[in-house]
Formats: C-alpha cells, structure tokens, sequence
C-alpha cells in the first residue's frame, strides 16, 4: 500500500514538471528558432569568402596589351638569283601584332590601375575590361622594371575601390585569395594560404621580396590582386615558379606596401628614383666577422662599377662595409635597400675596413640607372 502511495505522488509531480516544460518551450519557441537560424547562417559564412570576393573583385580588371611591328624581309627575298627562279618576292614587310594578356587592381577613383611591367612590354596599345563589362582605351603612366611594376589609367567615372592591407602584418599560414583573369578565361578567384614572405633573387625582380602563395596563379594572373579573406589587398600578383608553365603551387606576388612606394613615385615622377653607389658586394662569412672583430656584422665589397660614386670616393674590391651614414650593415639586402632610399645628389659617411684599419670614406650619390625588361 505504502509502494502504491510513493509511485502515485512520483507520477504526480513528473507529469507537473512535463506540463511546466511545456509551457516553458512554448514561451521561448521564438527565441529557440531564431537563435538556431542564426547558428546556421553563422556556420555557413564562416566556411565562405564571398564577402572577400564581392569587396574585392569590382576593382580588378582584365588588361590587354597589343604590339604592333613589321615584319623583317629576310635578304634571301631580296637576291636577284632568287627572283629568277621564284619570281620577284613582295618587299613591302607586312604588319604584324602580337597580344598578351594580364590583369590589374584599381588603386584609386581617378583611374590609375596597378599591374605588372612584363604584362606591357614594348606594347603600342593598352585596354581594360571592367568586372562590370565597361571597357576602355588604358594611358601608360610609368613602368618599373626592377620590381616588375607598371602604371597605367582610364578616363572612367564611377570606378569601384579596393580595401589597401598591411603586407608587412602577413604571417605563414594566412588565408589569402588571388584574383585574376587566367588564360582569358574571365575574371577567377583561387584560394590558398601564405607559404613564405621575404622570397628574395628568384631572378624575376631586381628588388625581390615576394609573398609565396599556393593559391593558383596563371598566364593571365600576372597584376592581379593578392587579398586576404577579409577582403584586404596584400600583394599584386607577379609570377609563378614553374617547370610545365602552369600553377604548381608556388606563386609570387608583390607585397603592397612596396608596391604602394612604387606606384606613387611612378605618379609622381613618371619613373621610381632611388639612390645608386655602384658597388657589388656578398655577406660575409662568420670566420671574417670573428677575426676582423666586427661586433655589428658587415659587407664584402666584390666590385667596383667604373666611374661610379664608389670608384669616386676611393672603394676598391675588399673594402668591408661596416656602416653607411652611422647605420650598421650587416647584410647586402640591408645595404641596397638603405642605399637605394638616399635621394642622388646626396654626400654620405661610409666606415669601410680595409685590412686591418677602419677608414670614412664620402660618397655623392647618384640616381640608379634605368634597367631593362628582361627579353
């Protein structure tokens, strides 16, 4: 009887605590559904870079580039003996045009476009094409051949814009987007992570210091954007390390903050200036470092260029660079880049060791001699 009574006062309650349940769910159903939509939105963007994508993509555009020559008759045509056998060969060279295609990032609201040099070598007319179909006629502002950068700008209105990033923030591991028009396929987004930063003398650039990717880059890729998954441009895209010619996971884009130096100058000056000693020089070995007793490091002088500011203020091969303007050298990237960031016509300090006596030689620097694009 006493079992009777437990079970009916359990059975009581549990079918009150039921009913409380209920009535509980019922008041908060609305909250419930709403919190789970918002759960499954949030799961579904979180594996998505379109909104990357749709901040970004506006402003890259696909670049045309087309050169115009004559062809060379070739002398053979020109022999009378020929002419005998074969008949008179026409002498007048026919026109012929070869394209190459590529892509830019638009910088600013009024036109100017960043893209590579090699994508415009020696080309007699430029065009874009828009991610919103508008096409136009592009202006050549200035190219870049040490860093593989060019300038060029469109008389449109109305031009989208892209979030400029800090390159310099990068670190291995990162998600970044590259955005381009391989093969002339149209405008193609591809996914990947950063797979090094500072990649130096791949032979593509004079100044390297290339972001690698495995985010696909291809023919056509090259002065496309580099963005990050929060849509941030971080790179324009440059070349690829290849043995087949297509993407095998390694590609190079210019970081941003250099390319930012470059194309302002390019705006300014029509050209980049940078300072100029005329030397060439190698780190040195840890074995010279110990017994010369350089606490700070420095850089072997391997040549001279005649008539250079080296040549002028005395250098010869062997001299050790140990600081330039009170600045220690520890490195000849160090060296070029401060060397590169004087203004020509300026007179600086350089402490040399020369066997075993340290020296201060003056040198006037002069501007960097244009380079050229490599054939």
């Amino acid at each position: 009887m006493k079992l009777n009574k437990t079970f009916t006062f359990m059975l009581h309650y549990s079918a009150y605590g039921l009913a409380a349940a209920f009535i509980f769910l019922l008041i908060l159903s609305d909250d419930l559904l709403s919190n789970v939509a918002f759960f499954s939105s949030s799961e579904s963007n979180r594996y998505s870079f379109n909104d990357a994508v749709a901040s970004t993509a506006p402003a890259v555009v696909n670049v045309y580039a087309s050169k115009v020559y004559q062809e060379r008759v070739h002398p053979l045509f020109q022999d009378p003996l020929f002419w005998r056998f074969f008949g008179e060969a026409p002498t007048k060279p026919k026109k012929r045009r070869d394209n190459s295609i590529g892509s830019g990032v638009l910088m600013s609201t009024t036109g100017y476009i960043l893209t590579n040099a090699h994508v415009l070598q020696d080309a007699n007319e430029i065009s874009i094409t828009l991610n919103d179909g508008r096409q136009s006629q592009a202006q050549l502002i200035g190219m870049d051949a040490d860093t593989d950068l060019a300038v060029i700008k469109i008389p449109l209105q109305n031009l989208p814009m892209i979030s400029i990033g800090d390159s310099s923030a990068l670190k291995v591991g990162d998600i970044v987007l590259a955005i381009g028009n391989p093969y002339n396929f149209g405008q193609t987004v591809t996914q990947g992570i950063v797979s090094a930063i500072s990649r130096k003398r791949r032979g593509i650039s004079y100044f390297d210091d290339f972001i690698q990717t495995d985010a696909d880059i291809n023919l056509g890729n090259s002065g496309g954007a580099l963005v990050t998954a929060k849509g941030q441009l971080v790179g324009i895209n440059t070349a690829i390390i290849s043995s087949s010619g297509g993407s095998e996971g390694i590609g190079l884009a210019t970081p941003i903050n250099q390319a930012l130096d470059v194309m302002n100058q390019i705006i300014k000056n029509g050209k980049v200036v940078r300072g100029w000693l005329g030397i060439e020089a190698q780190t040195l070995s840890a074995d010279i470092i110990e017994t010369a007793n350089l606490e700070t490091g420095g850089v072997l002088v391997t040549a001279i260029i005649r008539n250079g500011p080296a040549e002028s203020s005395g250098m010869i091969p062997g001299d050790i660079i140990i600081s330039i303007d009170g600045n220690n050298v520890s490195s000849p990237d160090q060296a070029i880049e401060m060397i590169t960031g004087l203004t020509p016509g300026d007179n600086i300090k350089i402490k040399i060791l020369r066997g075993w006596e340290q020296q201060e030689l003056t040198a006037k620097i002069a501007q960097r001699p244009s380079a050229k694009m490599p054939e």
